[in-house]
């Protein structure tokens, strides 16, 4: 836990609730009118760069959806955000978003990504229970995701939930292969982890829930009229190397403090 003499954007009580459970909801932390820019720029995305695929593959796919459904289901999105819109690049550096995770990682905050998560209307893709460190390894839990929600959330639409107090645990061995031994997505064993047990965490449209790298998480599928809009933020401790997966060797922005130079480091490479 980050030793903070001085917060900015949350509580005690909100840091000490991250620190324990390994999940927090901030309601508002952008306002109506910064929302309404996200909003209309995240539409545009969808329409000129989303890529709209079938998601997550691996058997977890059978125990979630029937198969009529599982041949419908689908997942839009498309990475790092703030390449494509200026809304996106305000929202990834905005001064409330990053003091939030000051008050969680310390005076030193690096952004790694942005991914954008849309679950189309009636059958958007669910997501098995999973850690988010399976996709971008790390040497440690000093890495915070961000959901920004443009729409509200609820359990028809898939909420985000989480398994209580999971990130403890650390690294979970994920499965990473079907049955039959083709390679799949990294999930977690769906006998063993399940949404039934989670808890849900319902957003309105402007607010944030944040988790860390190791929390455990899931979400149904959106069986709505709508499309559920949502973007994932990864800040990182800048000395919280990075092992394997998404974004591995690439520098991005310090937005808060100032990264500190190892043993070993070199200035980053203008190639």
């Amino acid at each position: 836990m980050a030793d903070q003499p001085q917060l900015n954007t949350l509580s005690r009580d909100d840091v000490a609730f991250f620190w324990e459970h390994g999940y927090l909801h901030i309601p508002q932390l952008f306002s109506s009118p910064e929302i309404d820019e996200m909003s209309d720029d995240m539409d545009w995305l969808m329409d000129d760069w989303a890529i709209r695929d079938e998601g997550w593959s691996g058997d977890w796919r059978k125990v979630y959806m029937d198969e009529d459904t599982a041949e419908k289901s689908q997942l839009w999105g498309m990475h790092d955000l703030w390449y494509y819109s200026v809304a996106w690049m305000r929202a990834v550096t905005d001064p409330k978003l990053v003091g939030a995770m000051v008050d969680l990682l310390g005076s030193d905050v690096e952004l790694h990504h942005s991914t954008m998560h849309v679950k189309p209307p009636e059958t958007g893709h669910p997501f098995p229970m999973h850690q988010d460190d399976a996709f971008y390894l790390h040497e440690d839990n000093r890495y915070v995701d961000v959901l920004v929600h443009l729409d509200e959330t609820r359990h028809e639409n898939g909420e985000i939930r989480f398994l209580d107090g999971s990130f403890k645990r650390g690294r979970i061995e994920h499965v990473r292969q079907t049955a039959t031994g083709e390679p799949c997505t990294p999930h977690l064993p769906t006998d063993e982890y399940r949404l039934e047990d989670t808890v849900p965490v319902p957003a309105k449209r402007g607010d944030v829930v944040v988790f860390n790298l190791f929390t455990v998480h899931g979400s149904h599928i959106n069986t709505t009229d709508k499309p559920r809009r949502m973007v994932r933020i990864g800040y990182r401790h800048p000395e919280n190397r990075q092992i394997d997966g998404q974004s591995m060797g690439r520098p991005s922005w310090i937005v808060a403090g100032r990264r500190c130079r190892q043993p070993g480091d070199e200035l980053f490479r203008l190639e």
